[in-house]
């Protein structure tokens, strides 16, 4: 893109240009001096593109651009989903799990090519953006290793770091925190470790994870949090199970819910979650 700088471009051109340059980087915020410095146009013509560009993201719900004002103000691309288009992506994603096909011992759901599908995840990590964007977080924080993909991408749209917590005592960026927490899954006692240099002092976190049975691990990811000073300002899961009904922490986001698995039949009911009223 350097070498384009200053080169006068068409608007058909200025309009691909932006758009891509915007929708690739979301909340990152790009002046407009800089804006028209590589389209070579001025600076009141890249306002009225992006207006252009402005209302056909809106139209096709395809996300938002806002304006911050100021001196160090400027444009950034948000990546907001609308209601009916997560309802859709939802369903369609509840469905693919539903397989029987999926099932494996122990009353598990096979999810690794669902989990490790970047255009799957990205847009779970849009939709986890959508709901906790309001929580303007600090740092998405999750716990290795399945939920790692869904948290990179909620980072991503937040464009914010990811902090993973590591499911044993062996850290090796320095000192650690270690705590034990007792597994919803496996109702087994087991350690979770962050290096002390992996937050920065009084930041708020959001948790992000790829699945909750009793809620321990989640409750184990807040306890360290604690430790660390942070606020935790919300926890999202991709799927939650039905039952147990009570689960060590109130206050999630789920995406989906396993409503029933069983192994024997080779059945498995998931379904996009509702919150309970």
């Amino acid at each position: 893109m350097r070498g384009r700088e200053m080169e006068k471009l068409k608007r058909t051109d200025r309009l691909v240009v932006l758009s891509a340059l915007l929708t690739k980087n979301p909340n990152v915020l790009f002046s407009l001096t800089d804006l028209a410095a590589l389209t070579g146009a001025a600076k009141s013509t890249v306002s009225e593109d992006l207006t252009i560009i402005k209302e056909v993201l809106s139209g096709f719900s395809l996300g938002e651009l806002c304006t911050v004002s100021g001196a160090a103000g400027g444009v950034l691309y948000r990546p907001k989903e609308d209601a009916d288009g997560i309802k859709a992506f939802l369903h369609e994603l509840s469905e693919k799990l539903s397989d029987p096909e999926r099932i494996i011992p122990g009353g598990f759901i096979y999810m690794i090519d669902v989990i490790f599908d970047p255009q799957i995840t990205s847009r779970i990590g849009e939709i986890f953006y959508t709901k906790f964007q309001h929580t303007d977080p600090d740092y998405i924080v999750t716990m290795e290793t399945k939920g790692i993909p869904i948290a990179m991408m909620t980072a991503r749209s937040f464009n914010i770091p990811l902090v993973i917590i590591r499911d044993s005592g062996r850290v090796t960026e320095g000192s650690s925190v270690n705590i034990n927490y007792l597994s919803g899954s496996t109702r087994r006692i087991q350690t979770m470790s962050l290096s002390r240099r992996a937050l920065s002092a009084n930041s708020k976190v959001l948790i992000i994870d790829d699945f909750m049975k009793g809620g321990g691990t989640a409750q184990g990811m807040l306890n360290l949090m604690q430790e660390f000073n942070a606020e935790v300002v919300g926890t999202g899961v991709m799927i939650a199970t039905r039952d147990p009904k009570e689960k060590l922490i109130k206050d999630y986001t789920a995406l989906l819910e396993l409503v029933f698995i069983d192994e024997s039949k080779k059945n498995v009911v998931i379904r996009p979650f509702e919150a309970k009223k």
